[in-house]
């Protein structure tokens, strides 16, 4: 990137609007398959790949489909920190996801577009993932996301964003070059893979017990909901925010809902939530589901 100096102040008059994506199929379709086995005809059972999506709708079809040899692990092999020739598998993955787009040969997933407003507009957010992959790995893909997806043209109007948010956040900052507004903004989010060691040593930490992946994506909610806050307040911030989260899995989806609902509603009553459901083919944007607030973050 070439330097820029040219700073958006306007943006500290903007809403406060933050999200939280899941990435297969909500933010990329991935080629990432899932290793199954699945009972024939003849009761015998045969190896089986399937797709995330796939997996979303069968996942509880136990009678016809099971890990290979009762172990998860080895299904979602390929769902964790793997180098495969001096590249990470989630890294390639990624990069081919992005490629089919750029070329035209596959359509976006239905948060894509969103994802890549909110970089553009600098907003915060976090990655949640059922993966299993280090928080490092999550925030290069979204890296490469920017690397490959926008323009120049584009990119000179984050970094616009960016240093204006720069400026009122953290006033007289030494991030000088485009690549440290960059490095900076990106390390202000949240990467959760749910099943990386990373994230299971993290809830070790606040004792938290997670028995599966929706209570896991629970806690990584929380998590950014309550960095988000710690910023503002650090700041002084008295304004209105909401947190959107995404998801193309209907059960993850509606397992967040009903926790924002009996929980982080109750917890946070300043914030508004909304719930995005993205695995309807007739609503590319997804359908919304709004748990408010009172609008006040009562500092």
């Amino acid at each position: 990137m070439t330097p820029s100096r040219d700073i958006n102040y306007a943006v500290a008059d903007r809403d406060l609007r933050y999200f939280i994506f899941d990435w297969d199929d909500n933010v990329l379709h991935m080629p990432t398959r899932i290793h199954l086995e699945r009972r024939n005809v003849d009761g015998a059972w045969t190896p089986y790949s399937v797709s995330t999506a796939l997996f979303s709708l069968i996942r509880n079809d136990t009678a016809q489909y099971r890990p290979p040899g009762g172990d998860w692990e080895e299904a979602f092999r390929d769902f964790r920190d793997v180098e495969i020739e001096e590249e990470n598998v989630f890294l390639r993955d990624t990069r081919e996801a992005i490629d089919r787009v750029v070329s035209g040969e596959a359509l976006p997933a239905p948060s894509f577009d969103t994802l890549k407003r909110v970089l553009t507009e600098g907003r915060l957010f976090a990655i949640v993932t059922a993966r299993g992959h280090d928080p490092d790995v999550l925030q290069a893909g979204v890296r490469y996301f920017v690397d490959r997806i926008f323009t120049d043209a584009e990119k000179q109007v984050m970094l616009r964003n960016l240093r204006g948010y720069l400026e009122w956040l953290e006033p007289g900052h030494d991030k000088d070059s485009d690549v440290e507004v960059l490095d900076y903004y990106l390390s202000l989010n949240k990467y959760h893979g749910c099943m990386s060691p990373r994230f299971r040593e993290l809830l070790r930490e606040h004792d938290y017990e997670a028995a599966g992946t929706e209570e896991g994506k629970q806690f990584a909610i929380r998590d950014f909901v309550r960095h988000v806050i710690g910023i503002l307040r650090e700041r002084g911030v008295d304004k209105p925010i909401s947190v959107g989260f995404s998801d193309d899995d209907e059960g993850n989806a509606q397992a967040v809902e009903t926790f924002i609902e009996q929980e982080l509603a109750r917890e946070y009553p300043g914030v508004k939530f909304a719930v995005y459901y993205t695995n309807d083919p007739d609503l590319p944007a997804g359908r919304k589901v709004e748990v408010r607030g009172q609008l006040s973050l009562g500092l």
